[in-house]
């Protein structure tokens, strides 16, 4: 069929699959943000799962509820370095920019870019923000970050409130960022809260988030909700692929929807993925047949693993890929690390450096002790695919 209007590529203007049943957590947030407004409590969201789930989608969505309320928003996606102050920090400056440009708030603004310059420049790196104003000295330097990240909550939420507005800032990637930062976030923002300040922080990360967050301090829970986002289930995954495809009068044979969500597992980039190739396949002009579907298996795989899983194994070394192989022989998961180092022939406290390189880039994760499992969606059979023999890569014992 006509590609032009293939409804499952990106930017379609359809509704993502990733949205399809998520109407609990977007109201949910709908409802903090308002409550904000009004001075009250308002539970912001951890959005936890593994990748492909959606969680990048519904942050983005949430800063579209952002806007309808009239808040000034901003978003940042923490990288491996776990560096989440300067970034954060650069946040804030354009927020304030931004709420200076459209209220016009003046001096009020100033004074907050004094004092978020002089946070900047006693971060670990002196890195010094390039605001054109003169450093504010005593409410967020004292060089304690959870003290200064709550000087900072603290002056913008008054900011905001002073002036009608609120402020949103979204943080994807969030389990790269080190307990002690987060534990920092969390006590600058429980700050605002207990000021009943219109600000707060939704952020999305591994399976690992939620347990992080909870050590970080016990009163996140009373700040956060954690909502599981996984693989849309029940008719849920029919709905993703129906409704895209009935927008522009074409139908799914009911083969050929089962045949998709048996071979996608239900989460939502595979189902937008094998959506997409079905189309493209498809000759039309109203229906997708099983034969469709097919037909166009072989080049979303492709698609996926040249796209979505190889990606991000390009910085492995040889003895993670062995250990990524390994957990595939055993899967599905989660597996136990002893038992990964048995049939790589070494012991376990001998692989201990590789899985923990590999917790690191966020290809695994620890749901228990003792265990670990990928954080990508049917990585197994990806390892399968590109390594069919274990005995290629596994080290000798």
């Amino acid at each position: 069929m006509d590609p032009v209007r293939n409804p499952y590529s990106p930017g379609a203007g359809t509704r993502p699959p990733a949205l399809v049943g998520r109407e609990r957590e977007i109201d949910a947030m709908d409802i903090a943000l308002q409550r904000l407004l009004l001075g009250r409590d308002g539970r912001s969201e951890m959005l936890t799962g593994l990748r492909g789930v959606g969680k990048t989608v519904l942050l983005n969505e949430f800063e579209h509820l952002a806007d309808a309320r009239g808040y000034f928003h901003e978003h940042i996606e923490v990288s491996e370095d776990g560096e989440l102050p300067p970034r954060l920090a650069a946040a804030f400056r354009r927020v304030l920019l931004s709420m200076d440009a459209r209220r016009r708030i003046g001096e009020r603004v100033h004074r907050a870019l004094g004092i978020l310059k002089a946070f900047t420049i006693r971060l670990p790196d002196g890195v010094e923000l390039n605001i054109d104003v003169d450093p504010v000295h005593g409410p967020a330097d004292s060089g304690d970050l959870a003290t200064d990240l709550a000087g900072l909550f603290v002056e913008l939420g008054e900011v905001a409130r002073d002036h009608g507005t609120g402020v949103l800032i979204t943080i994807d990637e969030l389990h790269y960022v080190k307990l002690a930062t987060l534990e920092a976030l969390v006590m600058g923002l429980h700050r605002a809260t207990q000021l009943a300040l219109p600000i707060t922080v939704a952020g999305a990360g591994l399976p690992s988030l939620a347990t992080l967050t909870g050590e970080a301090k016990s009163y996140a829970e009373r700040i956060f909700t954690f909502p599981i986002i996984g693989s849309l289930t029940g008719d849920q995954p029919l709905e993703a692929l129906e409704v895209p495809a009935a927008d522009e009068e074409v139908r799914w044979a009911p083969e050929a929807l089962t045949r998709v969500v048996e071979v996608t597992g239900g989460y939502p980039y595979f189902l937008q993925e094998f959506g997409k190739q079905a189309w493209d396949v498809a000759e039309g002009p109203h229906l997708i047949t099983l034969d469709d579907v097919e037909r166009s298996i072989p080049v979303a795989t492709a698609e996926l693993d040249d796209g979505f899983f190889r990606v991000r194994t390009g910085r492995t070394s040889d003895p993670e890929r062995a250990y990524l192989r390994a957990m595939a022989e055993l899967c599905p998961g989660p597996v136990r690390s002893v038992e990964v180092a048995e049939l790589l022939g070494k012991k376990a406290t001998a692989l201990g450096p590789t899985r923990d390189g590999l917790l690191k880039k966020a290809l695994c994760f620890s749901p228990r002790w003792g265990e670990i499992d990928f954080t990508v969606p049917m990585f197994d059979a990806f390892m399968k695919r590109w390594i069919p023999e274990l005995s290629a890569v596994a080290p000798a014992g």
